[in-house]
């Protein structure tokens, strides 16, 4: 939703309903995954992608008439094997689309729910999907405080402890409910979709290969900070905007830095007085990725002196050394695209081998939250 949020806001400004279709469950193999969201303005202006083009058309109608009945609908779309050009997914999979409409009107809390969104202010959007509470009945959940109502009060209880569940965890997905919020029954399915703040990119060193990752790290969505030591190399003029540049010895800058198992760190120093102690601490931390530039022998230098300060075997495997996949990159540009495709594949456990030399789906199934 991050995506289309200025359209969404504009929309509900103006206090003219608009049609919001978000993707609650996928099946098999399918372009996006729950959370994915199409918007249909006033005057069929339209916003975002639920399947990357294959039944946008049919959204784009059922979008339009949820705002003239005032009535959200489920619906789902999946391969049609009898007719090449029928709405469906050619990629063979099944998704499942709550379409509703939205206004301050009949959703009061989508302002500021968008608002936190945009913000970065983490909150839940819990919406009923199917049961006998109302379809398209909204709840917002924040860490402190809720906004709508799912229908009774149990229920809304219910939900609320669970989306501050799942927003510690960053997850999105169904949860199923008895009709007063009974825990073991399955009458009431709700979605709760988590806007957690962006997970964070560390790069340390401002050398010119510091620039193509941060770019790259903020296209895939991260916060991105870059941090060095020297002050003529860590000018935010040599960086893309909207990246934090940090002045600070690297160990100095992460050991008052805030990490968790989302952040990835990048460190292209390969300088042992700098590298050396911000592993130290790098490798007590939470992280989804740490990956540290130089080559093989650098990197056994490196683990030689790790091991010196006291940091264990189990520890040292956490590295990725030389980081990145092997693309044969050369340029700068090129090498970030290599680091940021082995974070990919370690974030959906995929292994880096070419596709076509693969069998089996192409999408992963979505790796549940520790």
């Amino acid at each position: 939703m991050r995506e289309i949020l200025p359209a969404l806001r504009r929309w509900y400004a103006s206090g003219e309903p608009f049609g919001l279709a978000t993707v609650v469950a996928v099946t098999r193999s399918a372009p996006r995954g729950p959370g994915a969201v199409m918007a249909v303005g006033p005057g069929g202006e339209v916003a975002g992608s639920v399947s990357g083009g294959c039944v946008e058309g049919a959204v784009l109608d059922l979008a339009t008439e949820v705002v003239e009945t005032g009535r959200a609908q489920l619906s789902t779309f999946g391969y049609s094997a009898e007719d090449a050009f029928a709405v469906g997914l050619t990629c063979g999979g099944e998704i499942t689309l709550l379409v509703r409409p939205v206004s301050a009107a009949t959703d009061p809390a989508f302002g500021e729910v968008a608002a936190s969104v945009a913000e970065h202010r983490p909150v839940v959007m819990a919406t009923v999907t199917d049961g006998p509470a109302p379809r398209g009945a909204a709840l917002a959940v924040w860490p402190d405080t809720v906004a709508g109502s799912l229908g009774t009060t149990g229920l809304d209880a219910a939900v609320t402890a669970d989306a501050r569940g799942e927003l510690a965890q960053g997850a999105t997905g169904l949860r199923h409910y008895g009709a007063r919020g009974e825990r073991r029954e399955d009458d009431v399915t709700v979605f709760l979709q988590s806007f957690a703040p962006p997970p964070r990119m560390l790069v340390f060193g401002a050398i010119d290969f510091a620039a193509a990752v941060a770019r790259i790290g903020a296209f895939l969505g991260y916060r991105v900070t870059v941090c060095d030591a020297r002050p003529a190399f860590a000018d935010p003029r040599r960086f893309p905007a909207g990246a934090e540049v940090v002045v600070d010895w690297p160990h100095r800058y992460l050991r008052a830095t805030d990490t968790d198992e989302r952040t990835v760190m990048c460190v292209l120093t390969h300088d042992p007085k700098f590298d050396v102690p911000l592993l130290e601490v790098a490798l007590r931390r939470p992280a989804a990725y740490i990956g540290v530039m130089g080559s093989r022998r650098t990197h056994d230098d490196r683990l030689a002196r790790l091991r010196e300060t006291g940091i264990g075997e189990p520890e040292l495997a956490r590295l990725r050394s030389p980081i990145g996949l092997d693309l044969g990159a050369r340029t700068p540009e090129e090498v970030a695209v290599s680091i940021a495709a082995e974070i990919v594949a370690l974030r959906w456990g995929g292994t880096g081998a070419p596709l076509a030399d693969s069998t089996g789906a192409i999408h992963r199934p979505r790796p549940k939250p520790v």
